[in-house]
């Protein structure tokens, strides 16, 4: 398998290559794995260009195995001689490293051997003066929204890169993929009352991208209706979690069902597989195929056939993630979640992941709430992992009768991740923005600590 642009056959080859010389200085088992970029980013203020960025990189891992010893290294010079050393000094670490019972490439039957077409570079390449218009017309929405007062920065960008992987029983594979963004960062109020707010949109095809002018609007929006909040005495009421922070609780289900932190003991939900960890009617979904994902692969970074993945079923848990290692361990098979870099062995990461849309609308959620919270900013990072235990910072807006009454900040909110999810219920409003996607998500008998 391979790519059939002249890109991808020219990065093959020379990983090609590089394997084979592991193998010719002793390694038992090899792969290797190349990373091609290159971007381009402008800044824009207050009706002027600020910054013009374009960069271009390359990297690529060898790792090597000899017996079950591994090593791996990295290197940016694809000269012949660099490569020749690089291969002999992989070899000589894994001579000289403990023996990893687990380690060793992807089983060969699980190897990807067609690869799916994903859509995922469009072929544009964006001029410094379009992105610049871009940001222009981002910025300049944001600050026609009465009560903006001024503005951080509004910025674009455009990147692409390529992603190729050798391995020496018998897999290579090579992707391209694009990305288009444009965003604004405004504030809104004068002196010590001044609030900040943003938004941004992202796309792997400039075409699936909204206008500016309507990322700028909202960016506008959302610092003017922050401003004046007040502050609140702790209590145990609903919170709703806005989508653009009910993600995050995806991003802790994530680490908690990764399959080396379930191997080592320190997940919250080690023991939990095959049984209810959400509300009933709940699903959780990973799917690597979804075209012109933000998060979307071929294969995975062992060269692991991927595929769609229900990780919850009706509230119950029916997976880990799991790469080769993580599924060595646990005695069981690797679910093609492997991700990797260059200077380290693959680990268990997720890919498009979203929480499945509920049947009632968010305005739903809301109404059957007398006293709670909204979300939409959450600060700092209080979260255990191995117990569950959830305290993060917060602000958003004060809900009284079943409406969003007024901004309040300077608040915590607090529970366990366990009871977290077992009273979660998911909105309508399921719409995919990032590579982790939520809905809004209402749970019940949160304590909020205010003053």
């Amino acid at each position: 398998m391979s790519g059939t642009d002249d890109g991808a056959e020219r990065d093959l080859a020379l990983l090609h290559d590089l394997v084979a010389r592991a193998r010719a200085a002793g390694a038992d088992a090899a792969d290797a794995v190349l990373f091609r970029g290159t971007s381009l980013e402008v800044t824009w203020r207050l009706g002027k260009p600020e910054d013009l960025g374009r960069s271009e990189s390359r990297d690529l891992g060898l790792r090597v195995f000899v017996g079950r010893r591994p090593a791996v290294v990295s290197s940016n010079d694809f000269a012949a001689a660099t490569l020749a050393e690089t291969a002999a000094r992989a070899v000589a670490m894994a001579k000289a490293a403990p023996e990893d019972v687990y380690a060793g490439l992807a089983p060969e039957e699980r190897l990807a051997r067609a690869l799916p077409e994903l859509d995922l570079d469009d072929g544009e390449e964006p001029e410094a003066e379009t992105l610049y218009a871009k940001a222009a017309a981002c910025e300049a929405s944001a600050l026609a929204v009465p009560g903006v007062s001024n503005s951080e920065e509004a910025g674009a960008g455009w990147s692409r890169n390529r992603v190729s992987l050798v391995t020496s029983h018998g897999f290579a594979g090579s992707y391209a993929s694009s990305n288009h963004s444009f965003y604004a960062s405004v504030l809104a109020g004068e002196g010590t009352g001044m609030e900040r707010d943003y938004d941004f949109a992202s796309a792997r095809h400039l075409a699936d991208l909204e206008p500016p002018e309507a990322v700028g609007r909202r960016a506008g929006e959302l610092a003017v209706a922050r401003l004046k909040p007040r502050k609140i005495s702790s209590r145990q009421v609903p919170v709703l979690f806005d989508p653009r922070v009910s993600r995050s609780l995806l991003g802790h289900f994530a680490g908690a069902i990764s399959g080396q932190s379930v191997a080592r003991g320190t997940s919250f939900l080690k023991d939990r597989l095959g049984q209810q960890v959400f509300a009933a009617g709940i699903g959780v979904v990973d799917d690597p195929h979804r075209r012109r994902g933000l998060a979307s692969k071929p294969f995975d970074g062992e060269g692991v056939a991927n595929a769609r993945q229900v990780l919850v079923d009706d509230g119950r848990l029916t997976t880990w993630l799991l790469d080769s290692s993580s599924a060595r361990q646990l005695g069981l098979e690797t679910t093609g979640h492997a991700s990797r870099g260059t200077s380290g062995p693959p680990a268990p990461s997720t890919t498009n992941l979203h929480l499945a849309a509920g049947a009632d609308s968010p305005e739903a959620l809301l109404g059957g709430v007398e006293s709670g919270l909204y979300v939409t900013e959450l600060i700092g990072f209080g979260v255990n992992g191995v117990t569950g235990d959830y305290s993060r910072g917060a602000s958003g807006f004060w809900i009284e009768k079943g409406r969003k009454a007024y901004p309040v900040s300077e608040l915590t909110i607090a529970g366990n991740l366990k009871d977290m999810y077992l009273n979660l219920t998911p909105a309508s409003d399921l719409v995919f923005r990032y590579a982790s996607n939520a809905p809004t998500l209402r749970i019940d008998g949160m304590t909020v600590a205010g003053t």
